[in-house]
């Protein structure tokens, strides 16, 4: 929306309640005449016919109502809010009319040339002691803090009196007539997806309050979510259209007044007379001053099987409005069934060897290097020698199987020497089984190369259901990541060097549980650096005498063990020793 047009959606809302005498926002005397009587006559029928609630607020209203049954509840939702019901109205409003600034303990917002800064107070990024459940609906979590019914109503019914300044509109707040009232917005996230000829899309609706000073929160949300439009006009009462509503309904309540709230004033109980889960969970007091949750933000929530759900923030953090707007879609998500939470995710893990400086591919392979140019005819074009550039993506060949690779004379060979191509860095070279070799630096030292080898075999990692924090960014990350790179140290380097010689002389053909038998040499060119890494470490696999020898291998003689491996070659035969030695430390070898 223009600025213009802003001020006039404005002027006109607050004008329907009741506030600013500039309340058409008309630029003209004939505007005046013409909205003011039609004004005056819809503020007389809203006295006289009371407050109501839209059709969401009263689905939320007879849940808490019925929730909190048995205790001292008796409170109602705001009925009278500024509804944010078109795109935009909360941005505008988060500043002064005319203003380029406004402050409040909460936060700060500041005009800017392309927008609106909002700056909370605080800037929260911890969970610890936030979630805190009502008993008496949805079995609680262990990790979640349990409060007792009695306790959560209070609490609920405290959010519904803020103090009055949190009140105050950020855009009157330059005005002769400040305008105090509460903000809400309606939002409908998506929970199912449109999938075409199978299910349309399928939304749950929320409502978000908040005191008027933490108007940039509603901005906020409303970025993210999108806006619902008016809660009161039929067309937007998902109730009225079930092929598309999920049936769950949601409410989020900001109020951070609520973390001046005493624990004894709640009614929780003394430390004397509280249960193990409420000593563990601190819902106890023992000074009669103490504030609930130590004066820490917190949020709270009542759910249960019958798909509604209502929280309140005892904070304007913005981190914790938008998960909680998305904890709530995953609680749709949940009793819903046949549906992912907005935060399943996941990733095809392809694993990756060093392979070293040279490396021999299997010859034996389902398909040969015909059936893959003979599968795709168009894609390769066959060079002499016997091997194929892909023609869309010039720098993937393929090589026939049993093609060996040296870094050593740069070259890839196959066939008893019968054909070659160059082995370069920026080519990627492809079995006919789909294995994937490369030419990269070594992430510790980017003077040295090696071979890397990629599995056309993925691991498929996929979260279906976890919250945000729940580790989807992990399994997508390259295990590389939290290797340590460095020097390797040695204790005496004769007598370690000595230890290795004796690793590297031994023979492992007899290590298996089972009747398996492998004679290869450690320093064979058939046996990948990866493959002395397994054959070194511990596994159900090998039998209690050569696990038990393993285990009484030094660590630093393990990784002396791979650095041979890494650098040996062939022509230095079983005189490898003298090709290392260390450098002084302290005037000490």
């Amino acid at each position: 929306m223009g600025s213009s047009f802003d001020a006039a959606a404005i002027s006109l809302r607050l004008a329907l309640m009741g506030y600013g005498s500039d309340a058409s926002g008309a630029s003209t005397d004939a505007g005046t005449r013409l909205i003011t009587p039609i004004l005056d006559k819809h503020r007389e029928l809203s006295r006289r016919l009371g407050p109501s609630l839209s059709p969401i607020g009263a689905r939320i209203e007879t849940f808490l109502d019925d929730y909190f049954e048995g205790t001292d509840w008796d409170c109602k939702l705001p009925a009278r809010t500024l509804v944010l019901d078109q795109e935009g109205l909360a941005r505008a409003m988060s500043l002064p009319k005319g203003g380029d600034y406004f402050a409040s303990e909460q936060l700060s917002s500041y005009r800017l040339a392309n927008g609106v800064l909002h700056n909370p107070a605080n800037d929260r990024r911890t969970t610890k002691g936030v979630f805190h459940i009502a008993e008496g609906g949805l079995p609680i979590e262990d990790d979640k803090i349990a409060v007792d019914r009695d306790v959560a109503a209070r609490i609920f019914a405290a959010a519904m009196q803020p103090p009055e300044d949190s009140l105050l509109l950020p855009y009157t707040a330059e005005a002769e007539e400040q305008a105090h009232v509460w903000v809400s917005l309606l939002m409908r996230p998506v929970v199912v997806p449109e999938v075409p000829g199978f299910t349309p899309e399928r939304t749950m609706e929320i409502r978000f309050f908040a005191p008027a000073t933490l108007m940039a929160n509603i901005d906020f949300v409303a970025g993210i979510f999108g806006n619902g439009g008016d809660p009161f006009l039929p067309d937007n009462d998902a109730a009225l259209d079930p092929e598309t509503w999920t049936g769950h309904s949601g409410a989020v309540i900001l109020a951070p007044h609520l973390t001046r709230l005493k624990k004894k004033d709640l009614g929780l109980p003394h430390y004397d007379d509280a249960t193990a889960r409420q000593r563990r969970d601190g819902q106890y007091w023992i000074d009669e001053d103490e504030f609930y949750n130590n004066g820490s933000a917190f949020k709270l929530c009542v759910r249960d099987e019958r798909g509604v759900i209502v929280t309140v923030i005892a904070d304007n953090y913005f981190g914790y409005c938008k998960k909680e707007v998305k904890a709530q879609i995953s609680y749709a998500t949940n009793l819903m069934g046949l549906v992912e939470e907005e935060h399943a995710g996941g990733a095809l893990a392809f694993p990756r060897y060093n392979l070293g400086q040279t490396y021999a591919t299997k010859p034996d392979t389902p398909q040969q290097f015909a059936d893959v140019v003979d599968r795709d005819p168009g894609k390769w074009d066959v060079q002499t020698g016997g091997y194929a550039v892909h023609r869309e993506i010039e720098d993937v060949i393929l090589v026939p199987a049993g093609a060996e690779f040296s870094l050593r004379d740069g070259s890839v060979t196959w066939g008893d020497g019968a054909g070659r191509v160059a082995l370069r860095a920026n080519n990627t070279y492809v079995t006919p089984d789909g294995y994937q070799i490369e030419l990269l630096h070594l992430a510790a030292d980017g003077a040295q190369w090696t071979l890397v080898g990629t599995s056309q075999h993925p691991t498929e990692a996929h979260k279906p259901a976890t919250v945000s924090g729940g580790g989807k960014s992990e399994i997508s990350k390259n295990i590389t990541d939290a290797f340590v790179t460095g020097s390797a140290y040695v204790e005496d380097f004769t007598a370690d060097l000595a230890q290795v010689a004796g690793i590297v002389e031994r023979d492992f053909s007899n290590r298996f549980v089972d009747d398996t038998v492998d004679h290869r040499p450690l320093l064979s060119d058939e046996r990948s650096m990866g493959s002395v890494i397994k054959l070194l470490t511990p596994s159900s696999d090998f039998t209690d005498e050569y696990n038990g020898w393993l285990e009484a291998i030094p660590n630093h003689v393990k990784e002396l063990v791979f650095v041979v491996k890494r650098f040996y070659r062939p022509e230095w035969g079983t005189d490898w020793a003298s090709h290392f030695s260390v450098p002084k430390i302290n005037g000490r070898a």
